[in-house]
């Protein structure tokens, strides 16, 4: 910890005064004397109160509670606590040293505290991008009882943060998953279309049980009416597939579209991991970059957060034919692969179909991209100017160019979403649970 010595702004503006005294003093005499008076009192009171703020050697102790881990896009709590030592009470100002990612370079909170009192400072940040964030020293500045000296305290407090993609909302939609009420977080519940195969056990015949599934052998065994229970595929493989590339840089809400497609994969691996599914990770640019094998180990889990949390980009033009041959060599057994990416011309996905046809072939792929907002509030706005009705129809045609991508892609047998960064999640898991539903894996 150190300290500092500083003159408050009323002690400069007491002087200025002074000097004014004194130089009116030079057309009235008597004057002078009142403004040595008031130099005097205001060594004084400069004194006296720089005597209290320094009479104890650590008259404030400040330390920050941070965790190791933030959670990008969300609220992460900062918490700092400080203890006032002195005997009377103070007021203090106080700067905290953030991460240069946040470029807050006007943080600064005041507050007041009781004599020998511990105060809790509780403020929050929102991490707009993944990495290692570096939050450095705590400074003080503690102001005396007559509020002409400050002093200031600073303590070392050096703290590195990794941030993660958004395991706040894997928590949730983890909860709500365990405890089978996901439609708490606006996902459907679908219909069941005939039944599973995967036989779980045989039980006793209740009121609505289906009377084809009766078990005639285990029914004369117990004297009882016996049906046989099934239950949901499980060990299914899930791949997440994110696309890296230069499309997906477009900004919303603070969050590239990379991070948003990073969230939801993270959340819908933990539901699929939930389910008894295998998830897995592929990420790809210009080459492939990451491919994490789908399992269902107790350690699986870890391991997507790891490889999601180190996925960097130059958003590049990126090359769906190697990740088709990928693909075919290392993804043996069929399975529901998620791609998340993006279009903004019918152009842009024509170029790609090949590819995907290609992918579709051999698993259920299901091809996730993003609904402009810009364009969707340039429609829904009235046009009151001949610019604003070009606007207006221009963006009424790319609007409904995204929409014709969709029917281009079920007209190949590729089942996809078209939807808004921010309903991302939730539509991703609510198709994958419909297709499970429907055994379309």
């Amino acid at each position: 910890m150190t300290k500092s010595f500083y003159l408050n702004n009323l002690v400069y503006y007491i002087a200025g005064g002074a000097a004014v005294v004194f130089v009116a003093s030079y057309f009235e005499p008597a004057l002078y004397r009142i403004g040595g008076v008031i130099l005097l009192l205001l060594a004084i009171a400069v004194a006296v109160d720089a005597l209290l703020v320094y009479s104890n050697k650590r008259g404030i102790d400040a330390k920050r509670e941070v965790t190791d881990r933030f959670s990008i896009g969300d609220p992460n709590k900062v918490k700092i606590y400080l203890n006032n030592a002195y005997g009377f009470a103070i007021r203090a100002s106080i700067i905290d040293e953030l991460p240069v990612q946040f470029q807050e370079r006007k943080w600064i909170r005041r507050v007041s505290i009781s004599r020998e009192e511990e105060y809790i400072l509780e403020y929050s940040l929102t991490p707009s991008s993944r990495g290692e964030y570096v939050f450095h020293d705590i400074n003080v500045y503690v102001h005396g009882p007559l509020q002409l000296v400050k002093r200031r305290y600073i303590f070392p407090a050096e703290k590195t943060v990794k941030v993660y993609p958004s395991y706040v909302q894997m928590r949730r939609y983890q909860l709500l998953a365990v405890s089978n009420r996901l439609q708490e977080a606006g996902v459907k519940k679908i219909r069941k279309i005939g039944h599973s195969m995967e036989f779980e056990q045989i039980k006793e015949y209740v009121r609505g049980d289906d009377y084809r599934t009766i078990n005639w052998k285990a029914t004369a065994r117990k004297d009882a009416l016996m049906v046989n229970n099934y239950t949901d595929e499980r060990s299914q493989q899930i791949y997440c597939l994110i696309n890296k590339g230069r499309v997906m840089k477009m900004p919303f809400h603070g969050l590239t579209l990379l991070d948003h497609a990073v969230n939801a994969s993270l959340v819908l691996s933990n539901v699929a991991l939930v389910k008894q599914d295998k998830a897995g990770i592929i990420t790809f640019e210009k080459n492939l970059d990451t491919f994490l094998t789908a399992d269902k180990k107790s350690t699986q889990m870890n391991l997507i957060l790891e490889t999601l949390y180190r996925q960097k980009t130059d958003f590049l033009e990126s090359d769906f034919e190697k990740l088709f041959s990928v693909i075919r060599n290392r993804v043996t057994n069929r399975s529901l692969l998620i791609l998340f990416t993006n279009f903004e011309s019918m152009e842009s996905l024509q170029r790609e179909m090949a590819a995907l046809k290609k992918i579709a072939k051999y698993h259920l792929l299901l091809v996730v991209f993003f609904e402009n907002t810009e364009l969707k509030s340039l429609v829904e706005k009235s046009a009151s100017s001949l610019e604003e009705i070009y606007m207006k129809t221009i963006a009424e045609k790319f609007a409904f160019e995204k929409r014709l991508m969709v029917k281009e892609l079920h007209k190949h047998g590729i089942p996809s979403i078209l939807t808004t960064p921010e309903n991302l999640t939730v539509n991703t898991v609510n198709k994958y649970l419909e297709l499970k539903t429907r055994m379309s894996i």
